[in-house]
């Protein structure tokens, strides 16, 4: 039986305050008209962007459980959608949910947190590199951004990068196992403050690129915004170039709508603002081919 609204597992962490991880992630997806079902990987006072002494509970001991227990329910899911992973084993775990779970109807997205600006993030580790790489091989669409990118390819990072080397990148990641690569913040060879979005599907050999304006604002939890748009657009039947065009016009349109307000950046993007843009039809296609 069909259901009358398809179903999101959703695989993060859970931050009380700063918008990011789930509490951008719920209201996207739900706006776009999906439900989501979050299976929380830790729970955070807030996120780590900018916020010192939060209080984290990890939940791994708990995950076991939790996945057992949807598995008894027979609970099937149109997309996995995973996130922030916080160490080897809640890899091995999220493998072993994908294993159970995925099917050859559902979509499954890695977005392989790791780290930013040419650095790991303080949580992880070169075997957490290591085993990402094993892990996004199970995945239908990944999203990395330039500095993921490298760690998963073993390259260096660097402050610009020619069309031409990315989509080398884009298919060199593409072997690794996913379908269809997406690669954000990655630095215009032309201007070191702009920014594009670039993708690669296998099925029909094509990439694509969405430049970026640049704003001067870092606002965390926009990557995974992004995401939330790429799978809410994927599941709702849109091509490749539109999806990445509806995700970036979006969290371009949410930055500028934040950065005119004197308000902590840390706290993220006011997504309460401008959620029902996500209802609105298509009406910008600004993606390119890449020859």
């Amino acid at each position: 039986m069909k259901k009358p609204v398809p179903r999101v597992a959703a695989i993060h962490d859970l931050s009380g305050f700063g918008r990011a991880s789930l509490t951008v992630i719920i209201p996207i997806l739900s706006t776009m008209g999906f439900q989501v079902c979050p299976l929380p990987t830790a729970v955070l006072s807030t996120h780590t962007g900018g916020f010192k002494n939060m209080k984290i509970i990890d939940l791994t001991e708990h995950m076991e459980e939790y996945m057992e227990h949807w598995r008894l329910l027979n609970i099937d899911f149109d997309c996995i959608y995973s996130g922030f992973l916080g160490s080897p084993f809640q890899i091995d775990l999220i493998t072993k949910f994908i294993s159970h779970f995925s099917h050859n109807e559902n979509l499954i997205v890695i977005d392989p947190v790791m780290g930013d600006n040419g650095t790991l993030y303080q949580t992880m580790d070169i075997e957490m590199v290591q085993k990402m790489r094993e892990f996004i091989k199970h995945a239908d669409i990944i999203t990395p951004n330039f500095t993921e990118a490298a760690l998963l390819l073993n390259e260096k990072y660097r402050q610009n990068a020619e069309d031409t080397e990315m989509k080398s990148w884009l298919a060199r990641l593409s072997e690794m196992g996913p379908k269809t690569v997406i690669i954000t913040s990655v630095p215009d060879h032309k201007s070191k403050k702009n920014s594009s979005v670039m993708a690669y599907n296998r099925d029909d050999n094509r990439f694509w690129k969405v430049e970026c304006d640049y704003i001067p604002a870092h606002f965390p939890g926009t990557g995974d915004a992004f995401t939330s748009v790429i799978v809410g657009s994927m599941l709702q039947g849109d091509s490749l170039p539109i999806a990445l065009d509806r995700a970036t016009h979006f969290i371009s349109l949410a930055v500028r709508a934040s950065y005119g307000h004197k308000y902590p950046e840390r706290e993220g993007i006011l997504l309460e603002r401008v959620l029902e843009n996500l209802k609105a039809p298509v009406t910008v296609s600004s993606y390119e081919i890449l020859e």
